[in-house]
């Protein structure tokens, strides 16, 4: 039993004692109170860093101003239907992601969510009967 108790006692002790570090690898100075990571356009400049302020500029084209930032765009771009896919057919999406909170979503989630059933079952046949006519090439 006293054997089982030494190891963990040893580990702790070890963990507790302080560590004799080299000074001389120590960091001489606190790091600045500051940062700022700015993007600029076109001709701008980027702004002077004041005392202990560190200020980190990225130079864009002026044409990138007011538009969606790049990975952001990539990122829409990943959400579009593979063939394209229209806004009506991202809003039913949407709506369909958002049904399962409202009232008759047929979830236990919503308030009165149980009474949208009939209207879900409703709406899969409808989907199934639009995936069938669109296999036959009859859309």
């Amino acid at each position: 039993m006293p054997a089982r108790l030494l190891f963990p006692l040893l580990a702790a002790a070890a963990f507790a004692a302080p560590a004799h570090a080299d000074p001389s690898l120590a960091q001489s100075a606190e790091p600045p109170d500051k940062f700022s990571f700015l993007i600029t356009y076109g001709a701008d400049q980027c702004p002077e860093s004041s005392g202990e302020e560190i200020v980190v500029c990225a130079q864009e084209p002026e044409t990138e101003r007011y538009r969606v930032p790049k990975p952001l765009r990539e990122e829409l771009k990943e959400d579009d239907a593979p063939m394209g896919g229209s806004w009506a057919s991202a809003v039913e999406g949407y709506d369909s992601i958002a049904r399962t909170t409202r009232p008759n979503s047929c979830s236990a989630v919503g308030s009165y969510g149980f009474t949208g059933c009939t209207a879900a079952a409703i709406r899969q046949w409808f989907e199934e009967r639009r995936l069938y006519a669109q296999q036959q090439g009859k859309d």
